[in-house]
């Protein structure tokens, strides 16, 4: 069977997958790489450890959520041995708010602050935040320490892999959330310019697309996976 390897966002613990998978059931084989909490790491850095990570022999479809996009675009235009298919979800190929870029120099200088989970969930979540939702993204940003936050935020507002995403064989599905309000339609217009072939799946969600709207996003996975003619 084919592995679907799920690449997180922001936050990096993999916990917030958790709906997606449970949608998914059995039907599909499932890695989650989850990254390191206390390492300040940055998007080459991060892609040597997914990379090491990877299924070895078999066939796997990558799946790099909003953060992680890069990483999987990079991984994809290596082209390894097994891979099947590149799914981004809210996602982008180069920094998705370049008025933001003049930060990049004062990020590791900014003092650390709580988790504002009150302003991260509608931002993230929109009107379909839940409670079990606040608490689990609660949890996982208690895992992850600021400085690691810091450099992932500062890799973002540093990250093009257009020209990588140009050197992408494989198929690609870019799951699209309607009312995201962290990655603007800006990026999906890109990575469309840059691949023309992408196909656009889009789904009336918040950000958290994964996590909102699991049994959609779940669908859409299936039908491109099984476009690709790789189930048993």
């Amino acid at each position: 069977m084919t592995t679907l390897v799920l690449l997180p966002g922001l936050g990096g613990t993999g916990e917030l997958f958790e709906p997606f998978v449970a949608a998914l059931g059995p039907t599909v084989s499932v890695k989650i790489i989850r990254y390191p909490g206390n390492a300040a790491l940055g998007y080459e850095a991060l892609g040597r450890f997914v990379q090491a990570a990877l299924p070895a022999g078999e066939p796997f479809v990558l799946l790099g959520e909003s953060f992680s996009g890069p990483i999987a675009i990079s991984l994809a235009a290596a082209g390894g041995e097994g891979l099947r298919g590149l799914i981004l979800c809210c996602s982008f190929a180069r920094n998705p708010r370049p008025l933001l870029s003049s930060l990049r120099a004062v990020l590791p200088l900014l003092p650390i602050l709580p988790r504002p989970i009150g302003l991260l969930s509608p931002l993230l979540m929109g009107g379909l935040a839940t409670n079990r939702l606040r608490q689990a993204l609660a949890r996982a940003l208690r895992q992850v320490t600021p400085d690691t936050l810091k450099a992932r935020l500062q890799a973002v507002l540093s990250v093009d892999v257009s020209a990588e995403l140009r050197r992408v064989t494989v198929p690609i599905l870019y799951l699209q959330a309607s009312a995201d309000r962290v990655v603007p339609k800006a990026s999906l217009r890109h990575i469309r310019r840059v691949q023309p072939e992408t196909h656009i799946v889009s789904i009336a969600a918040p950000h958290f697309l994964l996590q909102t709207r699991p049994d959609e996003a779940v669908r859409a996975v299936l039908e491109f996976m099984q476009q690709l003619a790789i189930f048993a």
